[in-house]
């Protein structure tokens, strides 16, 4: 039980930091040109910008308790927790542009809130079996490649919205799996395996695949539509590392009675604010980037 509730804790954290590192980040490429969101153009431009590399060690300490929170709790625990960047994100991108938070965003709020409170209460979470087949982790590699490349070929060949869609959903799968594999190696660490870590591919896959995921996500936020592509990432993130975690590692909620009902109404309601959420602050951003956009044909 303290073990679950340090995890929770730190999983808070990791929202956090993360909320940081996405509400910067959003805010050093407003002017970037929206056509110029999957293009080394863009990549250039950032590795210029102080803003931008705050922005993003602020998400890479999100990672770091991310996988401290890991390290005590399941996958299944922590995950859907990291969902609540988004109650950090509101308040601090809102002071940043100097706006007030809408009625109707502070009730999505505190819906996220409430729902995160029942999921956090009710969830209790078995440990699995972390050491993984090699077909199995073969099978996963290869589903969840296709997965990505697919995504990534399509967002290529389409635009706006679609475009933004298609990388956030590539970014959510990516991330999954580098929770999963930041699971094992964890588990690894706690069992007093630390040295053993570094002969096992997980963490090299966890280095690569994270910062692949990071430059797709930085892709998703000026491709289209970010009402669409954060809250994409942010739900998608959590459910493929729970299914991976169900299905590959072994871990379940151990429930009854009246609790799963609470449950699915618990994850359905996190979903939906998070999807309106999402969508207001998207609405938001776009507009500051119409007005930097028209300021520069003008100019």
């Amino acid at each position: 039980m303290l073990g679950n509730s340090i995890a929770v804790l730190l999983a808070l954290c990791a929202a956090i930091f993360m909320a940081v590192g996405i509400v910067v980040r959003q805010r050093a490429t407003l002017d970037v040109p929206a056509g110029k969101g999957v293009s080394t153009v863009m990549l250039r431009t950032l590795l210029r910008r102080k803003l931008w590399w705050a922005g993003t060690i602020s998400a890479v300490m999100g990672y770091g308790f991310q996988a401290l929170a890991l390290g005590f709790g399941s996958l299944l625990l922590v995950q859907p927790v990291l969902v609540s960047a988004l109650l950090f994100a509101l308040p601090l991108s809102a002071r940043l542009a100097h706006r007030t938070v809408s009625r109707a965003d502070w009730m999505w709020a505190l819906l996220l809130t409430g729902a995160l409170t029942v999921f956090v209460l009710l969830a209790r979470t078995s440990t699995g079996t972390y050491s993984v087949s090699v077909s199995t982790t073969v099978t996963v590699a290869v589903v969840c490649t296709s997965v990505v490349a697919l995504c990534v070929v399509l967002a290529t060949r389409s635009s706006n919205w679609r475009r933004a869609v298609l990388l956030a959903a590539a970014v959510g799968v990516m991330f999954g799996v580098v929770a999963v594999l930041t699971k094992i190696v964890m588990h690894m660490v706690a069992d007093g395996d630390a040295l053993a870590t570094f002969t096992t591919p997980a963490l090299y896959l966890v280095v690569v695949l994270g910062v692949l995921a990071t430059l797709l996500q930085q892709s998703a936020f000026h491709a289209g539509s970010l009402q669409t592509s954060v809250p994409t990432m942010l739900v998608l993130e959590p459910v493929v590392a729970v299914l991976l975690g169900s299905v590959v590692l072994g871990e379940h909620l151990s429930i009854a009675g009246w609790q799963p009902v609470a449950l699915t109404l618990a994850i359905a309601a996190m979903i939906a604010a998070t999807i309106a959420l999402g969508r207001d602050e998207g609405a938001y951003e776009e507009t500051l980037e119409a007005e930097m956009e028209a300021k520069t044909v003008t100019g």
